[in-house]
């Protein structure tokens, strides 16, 4: 997770960041654009981080628990239903 960022973290599991079609439905499901497609690897665009507006459409496109958005102003953290 990125340390300087002001309002939103985002976490992604190590273990899916090479997943190419996760890389591909994350990227096309996020509308501020936070996660791209880095030749079939998760990649987090740091510049759009604190776009986001916690819909949580990265979430429900991922397998439960491999995203993670910590509101960092609220130490919140909006993750998959165990």
């Amino acid at each position: 997770m990125r340390s300087d960022a002001i309002f939103i973290g985002i976490e992604v599991d190590d273990a899916v960041t090479g997943d190419a079609q996760l890389a591909a439905k994350l990227a096309e499901v996020c509308p501020v654009d936070i996660f791209a497609d880095a030749g079939g690897k998760v990649d987090i665009v740091d510049g759009n981080i604190d776009e986001c507006i916690l819909c949580a459409m990265c979430i429900g496109a991922a397998p439960a628990g491999a995203v993670k958005v910590h509101k960092l102003y609220s130490e919140e953290l909006l993750d998959a239903p165990a």
